[in-house]
């Protein structure tokens, strides 16, 4: 991290803070600011943005099998326990400019399971740390993505509340100490 890299090839990206979708041409020098949750934050001529982790290799970056390794979610999966597997791959979910998750940032008011013979259905509410953040939408997404990843959940939707409004005092004294806030 923290040393220029040329982009090898063309990359969709999620521009920081508007959400937009822009194109990262070939040759672009980016340089890795954040590498969480299996994106990465670059920043580049024209600012920030986010790269999938399906486009590491355009940054030279070689993909780890991420669905391959034993992690707290699977486990809980095993275990039967899918709400906390559920929690388990909300915390890999990063807001692109701050190295906690979504979870230790406060940010998920309630997660709610429904399930109606095999299928499992998921439901979160979930705040941003302001109002006007255009990411809150691919945070949204992403959020939804990582709990589709797992076996057994038929359906997913993450909506964006706004009561209670959030404040630092939701973070998790975890989130704090890598904020450095104690």
């Amino acid at each position: 991290m923290h040393e220029e890299i040329v982009l090898s090839r063309e990359v969709e990206a999620i521009q920081i803070p508007s959400g937009d979708s822009i194109t990262l041409p070939a040759g672009t020098k980016v340089m890795v600011t954040q590498a969480l949750g299996g994106t990465y934050t670059v920043a580049t001529p024209q600012g920030l943005a986010r790269i999938k982790a399906e486009n590491a290799d355009a940054l030279g970056i070689a993909l780890e099998a991420e669905k391959n390794k034993l992690s707290a979610a699977s486990e809980a999966m095993a275990a039967g326990d899918v709400e906390k597997a559920v929690w388990e791959q909300l915390k890999l979910v990063y807001d692109p400019e701050i190295p906690v998750n979504i979870v230790d940032l406060g940010l998920v008011y309630d997660c709610k399971l429904d399930k109606a013979d095999e299928a499992i259905s998921v439901e979160v509410k979930m705040t941003l740390t302001a109002p006007g953040c255009g990411m809150g939408p691919t945070i949204a997404a992403d959020a939804q993505s990582k709990i589709m990843m797992l076996d057994g959940i038929s359906d997913a939707r993450v909506d964006i509340v706004w009561d209670p409004v959030w404040n630092q005092d939701m973070i998790s004294e975890e989130g704090k100490m890598k904020l450095g806030m104690i």
